[in-house]
């Protein structure tokens, strides 16, 4: 019954993001596994689009945050405000408390602001006058940002990207995918509400599902060793973090969960290192220079460890 959700939320997502299904998967496995993505292209691509076909499909709490530069991070988590009649200061809860957070152009507002999300991503909790509020399962945060050429962008720390299960590049559609797109738009589709087709209490089901997904102990060592190599390449400033390793299990056990399989295979493994570790890499100053990026070390980082029969 489970698994048919799994297809009805692709479906749905699909319904309003015209694009390459691969990442609608990407976004479910995310989501299974309890992690954040990080979505970054070109404006104009369905980056929100996206985002908010997840949340409209799961029957929970959405907020949106439109940040810009003068954001705050009260503007996220929230602040006490003066009751005159109550005589009492009360805790006004920010848009962070939901299940489904869409920060929108996360790199426009300052690290300040930024490291607002560091708390309730990892902890799973926010911290509000001394005070700490738990977050309601589900919870996951999919920020959306434009390239760090662009005018007007802020870097993300070091410790936020860490954060982010995964980054998510959509790309321009192909020529068919551009005419469905526009098919739809004159038909009016895109605008039409979507209902959710899943609960909270069905994704929770459904998280619990993928921790028990079997990962045999020569994967585990798989996975592992392809963090490890990363400390060993000379492109990189450092290695990938232990957080990586345990991120990377989880997806590769939600991405065989949604394949419709109890047990994971090498292929999981690889195809989720692919989405979950280049954005943690640091590059070198000569690794810049010449030109190299983070999914090309992954690529070749896969093609020198051994994989599990």
């Amino acid at each position: 019954m489970l698994q048919e959700k799994i297809e009805a939320l692709r479906n749905n997502i699909n319904s309003k993001f015209v694009g390459k299904e691969e990442i609608t998967d990407n976004m479910i496995v995310a989501l299974l596994a309890g992690g954040h993505v990080l979505i970054e292209d070109v404006p104009g691509v369905g980056k929100t689009t996206l985002a908010k076909a997840l949340a409209n499909s799961i029957d929970g709490v959405f907020s949106r945050i439109q940040l810009t530069p003068d954001t705050l991070p009260t503007d996220i988590i929230g602040t006490s405000v003066y009751s005159a009649k109550n005589e009492e200061f009360q805790v006004v809860k920010g848009p962070v408390f939901c299940n489904i957070l869409l920060a929108d152009e996360i790199n426009r507002t300052s690290p300040k602001t930024q490291s607002a999300l560091l708390e309730a991503m990892q902890e799973r909790q926010v911290t509000l006058d001394g005070a700490t509020y738990s977050l309601e399962e589900p919870f996951m945060v999919v920020a959306t940002e434009n390239p760090s050429e662009q005018i007007g962008t802020y870097p993300l720390p070091e410790a936020e990207l860490d954060r982010f299960m995964m980054k998510l590049n959509i790309g321009f559609p192909e020529k068919d995918e551009h005419r469905r797109l526009a098919d739809r738009f004159l038909a009016g589709e895109l605008t039409k509400e979507s209902l959710p087709v899943a609960s909270s209490e069905d994704v929770v089901l459904m998280k619990k599902e993928v921790k028990e997904v079997i990962c045999r102990e020569e994967l585990v060592d798989y996975a592992l060793s392809v963090i490890e190599k990363t400390r060993e390449v000379k492109e990189l400033v450092y290695g990938l973090s232990p957080r990586a390793g345990l991120e990377l299990i989880r997806a590769s056990q939600a991405y065989a969960y949604i394949k419709g399989r109890d047990y994971v295979i090498p292929e999981d493994v690889a195809a989720m290192a692919r989405v979950c570790l280049p954005h943690r890499m640091i590059l070198t100053t000569e690794a810049h220079i010449s030109r190299f990026t983070g999914q090309q070390l992954i690529t070749e980082i896969l093609d020198r460890v051994k994989r599990p029969l």
